[in-house]
């Protein structure tokens, strides 16, 4: 049995990335998977949800993927030649133009530009250089993402599973409290009909005064009210969803749906029972069973 909330991380570094991963997840009716990570990275979402399902049936569980660059591998530097090149023709052009207005002009003094191609030269020419993003390989990604996501769904599980067992332990103990009551009160169940025939048969005397009671009608009228104070039938269901329900805490299938479920038919069970009690030791367990079934669908709540 597992709880529905658990956290795991693992990390890896790459020749190109620090890769980590963690999972977390908190309570949900059913499995609602949301992973966050890098844009550029968008392709791995599926392929990680269809992780996070094979390993989790329900609860709200979110992935969060951080890729770092480690090196300079990831980006490339590139010199256009294009644009270079346009400025050395644009230097030439301006040199001829030059060597014209000195031969028409005999006073100007000749001007020219020498092209000085100097590392800093070049970096002080707008967009010489190129840089872009090397490209990725989507399944090399993967490859390399995929054993990082599952070593943290390994933690996350186990975590879930050691909760589990803490929530099994509390709410097994719980399960014993509510047998113990339930068999309390079938041992005060025959006294509810004795108490009822002596209550009647006192009222019956006081208001008849010297005239014979008769024991027959009076036994008639006790077997009526007994069939509707009756709550042997609750109380043998009581005890089969308590017995299903220790079933449930061995299972290695997910539970906690039909955990949910037969607690609502268990506090059925108790909530008529107490209806149809008039004793007050058995109207005090009732309270006290529906604090256990309620203790019981507090921690439920949490399994998966």
């Amino acid at each position: 049995m597992k709880s529905m909330t658990g956290y795991g991380r693992a990390a890896s570094q790459t020749e190109r990335y620090d890769i980590t991963v963690e999972v977390h997840s908190v309570n949900h009716r059913f499995l609602e998977a949301s992973v966050r990570l890098p844009r550029s990275f968008g392709y791995l979402e599926e392929k990680i949800k269809e992780q996070v399902q094979q390993n989790v049936s329900r609860g709200k569980v979110e992935v969060s993927l951080s890729m770092q660059p480690v090196s300079s591998k990831t980006t490339t530097v590139e010199l256009d030649h294009d644009v270079v090149q346009a400025y050395l023709s644009a230097i030439e052009q301006e040199n001829v133009r030059l060597q014209k207005q000195a031969e028409n002009d005999t006073a100007a003094e000749s001007y020219r530009i020498e092209p000085d191609l100097t590392l800093s030269t070049l970096l002080r020419i707008p967009d010489a250089f190129q840089v872009q993003q090397v490209a990725d390989d989507p399944a090399e990604i993967w490859a390399q993402v995929q054993p990082v996501l599952a070593e943290a769904l390994t933690q996350f599980v186990q975590m879930r599973q050691t909760e589990g067992e803490r929530l099994k332990d509390d709410v097994a103990f719980h399960l014993t409290q509510l047998e113990q009551m339930t068999d309390q009160v079938e041992q005060l169940v025959p006294q509810t009909v004795q108490q009822y025939y002596d209550r009647l048969y006192r009222k019956i005397t006081e208001l008849l005064e010297d005239r014979t009671v008769e024991e027959s009608r009076l036994v008639t009228e006790a077997a009526v009210v007994a069939e509707k104070i009756a709550v042997d039938e609750e109380l043998v269901r009581l005890h089969s969803h308590i017995a299903q329900f220790r079933g449930f805490l061995e299972s290695a299938e997910p539970v906690g749906r039909k955990m949910d479920f037969l607690v609502q038919e268990m506090n059925r069970e108790v909530n008529t029972t107490g209806s149809k009690s008039q004793m007050l030791e058995i109207t005090k367990l009732v309270v006290d069973m529906k604090s256990e079934i309620e203790k019981i669908r507090e921690q439920i709540q949490n399994i998966e």
